[in-house]
């Protein structure tokens, strides 16, 4: 009570700043291992927090010296196992986009854009099927597992050379997670729409599979025809154009796409493709 009494508003506005700056901090750390394994890990280890309450407020001796030993040697252990989110956050860090993203992001997303739209069309052109996956908020690494770890930059040189026909990742989608190519040949979930046009194969199903389960982006091409597609949120634009692409993946993947708070969703504007 006397903390209060003898509380001055410099104190108040000091307080209220750290603790905004220390929410803010713990923030951004949970979206560092959102989608990733430390998510799991961090439900083991509040699980053995629990445990240790239980012990303590209960006295069991036996359990409560077994958890405090494991707490003792548990720092070391953390360290261990969230080695890579570590590594990831200082390397953001000295990028200066652990907090925010630097001048620079538009300007790399846009070459990025076009190193994909010269894969995109090269495989158009000669009818090679091709699944690009791009992550969103929601994380993917439960379908990255399933692939084979590419973990490069993007260049359409490697893009095309994975879906090449009869190569050993042909077969499956990319995952493209910030600006790397996570993984190829990732299976995906397919989706369970019963009005999706029965034109549709396995691949425009499974990109519309993935965009209902989170908010992840695809591009589509068919193997069939040569048609680029694009499916977001359970929706699906066939047959679209390189411009309205383009378009598309800079309002929903770009620097700015969340700085818009109530977007039109994309299937509902015009397009020079139907919608299947």
């Amino acid at each position: 009570m006397n903390y209060f009494e003898n509380l001055t508003w410099q104190d108040t506005i000091k307080d209220i700043v750290d603790i905004l700056i220390v929410t803010y901090i713990i923030y951004h750390l949970i979206l560092l291992v959102r989608g990733t394994r430390a998510v799991q890990l961090l439900k083991g280890i509040l699980f053995l927090v629990v445990i240790w309450a239980v012990s303590t407020w209960f006295d069991l001796y036996t359990l409560k010296w077994l958890m405090n030993q494991m707490f003792t040697f548990g720092v070391l252990a953390i360290f261990i196992i969230f080695q890579p989110e570590l590594r990831r956050a200082l390397e953001q860090l000295g990028r200066g986009k652990l907090f925010g993203r630097s001048t620079a992001d538009e300007e790399e997303f846009g070459k990025e854009v076009s190193e994909i739209m010269k894969a995109i069309n090269y495989l158009s052109r000669r009818k090679i099927g091709a699944l690009i996956v791009f992550e969103r908020d929601t994380g993917l690494n439960e379908y990255t597992e399933s692939g084979i770890p590419v973990q490069s930059i993007i260049t359409s040189q490697l893009l095309i050379n994975i879906f090449i026909p009869n190569t050993p990742l042909h077969d499956g989608a990319v995952i493209i997670q910030g600006q790397r190519i996570a993984a190829a040949a990732c299976y995906l979930p397919l989706s369970e729409n019963p009005f999706i046009s029965k034109e549709l194969g396995t691949r425009h199903r499974a990109a519309i599979g993935i965009s209902e389960v989170g908010d992840a982006v695809s591009i589509i091409v068919s193997e069939e025809t040569g048609q680029i597609s694009l499916a977001v949120d359970g929706q699906i634009v066939r047959d679209i154009n390189e411009e309205s692409l383009i378009s598309k993946l800079f309002e929903e993947l770009g620097p700015n796409s969340g700085q818009v708070e109530k977007r039109t969703p994309f299937w509902k504007k015009k397009e020079g493709g139907n919608n299947g």
